[in-house]
């Protein structure tokens, strides 16, 4: 059985609750390219993951502030689940990963890193996409700075 191991994780997760506010307020609020935000719908947005398990991943959330997964009004579920879709066409052809990863992560113990404001994760993945620099030297490396990938995944986001 293959592990993906994510040992960075933890400091970020141990410390998401002594940020200012909320990440997805702040981003919602603020400058695209500041907040790293990809696409603003109506009642939803695409951003990337400062701390990205992989180049491209992606996190979708509504605008409402604690729209948790059970909080969410149908067409806010709707265009996150859409968007989310978006994301995987964009992520495409932009890198033309071999898979995703999409999904929630409710609550501290599954992993969230931020557990006030709902969201979804869209992690794009590849064939050995994991080695031992994560492991042995608690260092990930992305070849792409983050502002260049929001760039690159706005400029190929749906039109539709």
């Amino acid at each position: 059985m293959e592990r993906l191991w994510a040992p960075w994780r933890l400091e970020y997760v141990s410390s998401a609750d002594e940020q200012e506010g909320c990440v997805f307020c702040r981003a919602a609020a603020g400058n695209d390219e500041a907040g790293l935000v990809v696409h603003r719908g109506e009642r939803a947005f695409a951003l990337l993951n400062r701390f990205p398990y992989a180049s491209g991943h992606l996190m979708v959330a509504p605008y409402r502030h604690g729209a948790n997964f059970d909080d969410l009004e149908d067409t806010e579920a709707l265009e996150v689940h859409r968007l989310a879709v978006h994301a995987i066409e964009a992520l495409r052809a932009v890198y033309a990963p071999e898979g995703f990863n999409v999904g929630w992560n409710l609550g501290r113990v599954a992993g969230a890193g931020i557990v006030d404001h709902g969201h979804v994760h869209v992690v794009p993945r590849w064939g050995g996409d994991t080695n031992f620099m994560p492991v042995l030297a608690d260092v990930r490396v992305l070849p792409e700075h983050l502002v260049e990938s929001r760039r690159r995944l706005a400029d190929a986001w749906p039109r539709s």
